[in-house]
């Protein structure tokens, strides 16, 4: 079946299609922000399409296009493998570029030409992102949220993590966005997803919960460099909201857990965000530990100065508190609760 399709209709009329997305543009726009779900296969590297682009505009569309064909045709083996390879697992491949234009359709055009189930998203990213625009709101509009708060290094992702185990409906704000959210939330992560990214993450959520109540962890609006949706965030604030506790011996632990993972400059460098905030003899006695290795000393100090006062500032009112011991035995009882009042 050869079809070309927005992403509307692949949302609801082909939704039960045994399919891959497939994002032709460069590197950069598929690290940038793209389909969730999707594969980059580019048609055209970020230096040629740079010259593409310049030939384009200041030579002739002919021009550009017969450089653009140039480069393709040099790629055309390699690319037919991949692609061919995707087709052993999907029936349908569905490619996509920025606008629906000539990047996709020509790879498509080509596809299909050789025998391959090839279909194009009409549109392309623009199309789709348009969409998510329109409809992301009306997604947020019904949901319930369970909203986790808690001190630094109470464990409550790991509590989210359990509570996707047990079947719950999770939104992982800090996965959408790759941040933590904190001073060292960008430790021993990649890059920060664009807001674009962000959006388009919490909208793939939404859209495959089996149910209107989810759970959350409490942020602020804010997290690295995504700001949560007005409504969304809004239902963060108005939402149940519970408190969950750790012992100061397993904050410690949580917290070594999450950021040491061999990047003390990343840790350095975050700290020398706090000067303005901390002192600079404060941060400089922080980096010696850290460059020490005294990890646990560093911590421990970061929670009580900075953390922990930053905290009590926002103290909720909270219809639950919750020791986290385990974050299983703390999953079950969060979820049998909720689910109880649910039905």
């Amino acid at each position: 079946m050869q079809i070309s399709l927005t992403y509307e209709e692949l949302l609801n009329k082909y939704k039960d299609l045994n399919y891959i997305m497939i994002d032709v543009r460069s590197e950069s726009e598929f690290l940038d922000y793209t389909i969730p779900g999707s594969i980059n296969i580019p048609i055209l590297s970020d230096k040629e399409r740079e010259l593409v682009g310049y030939t384009y505009t200041n030579v002739s569309k002919d021009e550009a296009k017969i450089l653009g064909i140039e480069y393709v045709s040099k790629k055309l083996p390699t690319l037919f493998k991949e692609i061919l390879s995707l087709q052993d697992k999907y029936n349908n491949l569905i490619f996509f570029c920025a606008r629906g234009g000539y990047r996709s359709s020509s790879i498509t055009a080509l596809m299909q030409s050789i025998g391959i189930n090839a279909n194009k998203l009409i549109g392309g990213y623009k199309g789709y992102r348009n969409y998510i625009n329109k409809n992301l709101n009306s997604l947020i509009e019904p949901i319930e949220l369970v909203v986790l708060y808690g001190n630094t290094g109470t464990g409550k992702t790991k509590v989210l993590n359990e509570l996707q185990k047990l079947g719950a409906d999770v939104l992982d704000l800090e996965y959408c966005a790759n941040h933590r959210g904190s001073v060292l939330g960008s430790v021993g992560l990649n890059k920060p997803n664009s807001q674009k990214m962000f959006e388009s993450l919490i909208f793939d959520t939404l859209n495959k919960a089996k149910s209107n109540l989810l759970f959350v962890e409490g942020e602020s609006k804010t997290i690295g460099k995504c700001t949560i949706p007005d409504m969304l965030f809004n239902k963060i604030k108005t939402g149940k909201h519970v408190n969950i506790t750790a012992s100061f011996e397993n904050r410690i632990n949580n917290i070594c857990e999450d950021y040491l993972c061999g990047d003390d400059e990343t840790i350095i460098n975050s700290l020398e965000n706090l000067r303005t905030r901390m002192g600079n003899r404060w941060v400089d006695e922080k980096i010696v530990l850290i460059k020490n290795r005294n990890y646990k000393a560093a911590i421990s100090d970061l929670i009580t100065t900075y953390y922990d006062p930053l905290y009590e500032k926002n103290k909720k009112d909270y219809v639950l508190t919750l020791e986290n011991i385990d974050p299983s035995t703390t999953a079950k009882i969060l979820y049998a609760h909720f689910k109880k009042d649910e039905s």
